[in-house]
């Protein structure tokens, strides 16, 4: 990627992930717990939700390390699940919330490429930056559904699993460090061409689109 693609895909990142971390905060709210817009969290203004680190640091030492693949996250949006008005069903629908909201984004913008080939539509632009949105919404939405924590995968696997599984969710969350980095280095690159391949099935062909 040149400069201005990359800053295109670190802006749709930040955006999306924002996005998705918003959909958390909506969905605990309709279940009864307002923390979130308490703590002024539901906004797409990205400036509260960004993460020093995560948004910043982390993306523009990627680039400048040429680590071929950009990353990062913003503050979760904050929840109290004792608040909610059913802990099971409000917990597996906050945490599906984003996951949801990244698919459908990816689906919309999939569906805009395929039109635009439909109306024969050469811009390159216009599938450059349809097919970044989609792509990126479907990666997030794909690696947040991994089962560990802190992604969404493991509340969701969770809370179709017995309570005596608690102690097992414990013990995943005190290694969840160690956990993530075995998991980006060993078995992130296994799952990536799945994504890909789902991607393409999104979009279907254009005269020029990202992937």
């Amino acid at each position: 990627m040149d400069t201005t693609n990359t800053i295109f895909y670190i802006v749709i990142l930040i955006m999306s992930v924002i996005i998705h971390e918003v959909s958390h905060g909506f969905m605990a709210e309709k279940f009864g717990d307002k923390t979130a817009r308490f703590a002024g969290r539901l906004t797409l203004n990205p400036i509260p939700h960004l993460d020093l680190f995560g948004s910043i640091i982390l993306p523009v030492l990627l680039i400048i390390t040429h680590a071929g693949f950009l990353f990062g996250w913003a503050k979760p949006v904050p929840y109290n699940p004792n608040n909610l008005t059913n802990r099971k069903w409000g917990t597996l629908a906050v945490a599906s919330a984003g996951i949801i909201a990244n698919l459908f984004i990816a689906i919309i913008f999939g569906a805009f490429i395929r039109l635009g080939v439909y109306l024969d539509y050469t811009n390159p632009s216009f599938y450059f930056i349809c097919g970044l949105i989609s792509f990126v919404n479907l990666l997030l939405a794909f690696f947040n559904l991994m089962p560990f924590p802190p992604l969404d995968g493991s509340k969701i696997l969770f809370s179709f699993l017995p309570a005596r599984f608690a102690r097992f969710e414990d013990i995943l969350e005190r290694y969840s460090i160690i956990i993530f980095l075995l998991f980006i280095f060993f078995i992130w690159d296994h799952i990536f061409p799945g994504i890909f391949y789902i991607y393409h099935l999104l979009v279907g062909s254009a005269p020029v689109f990202f992937g």
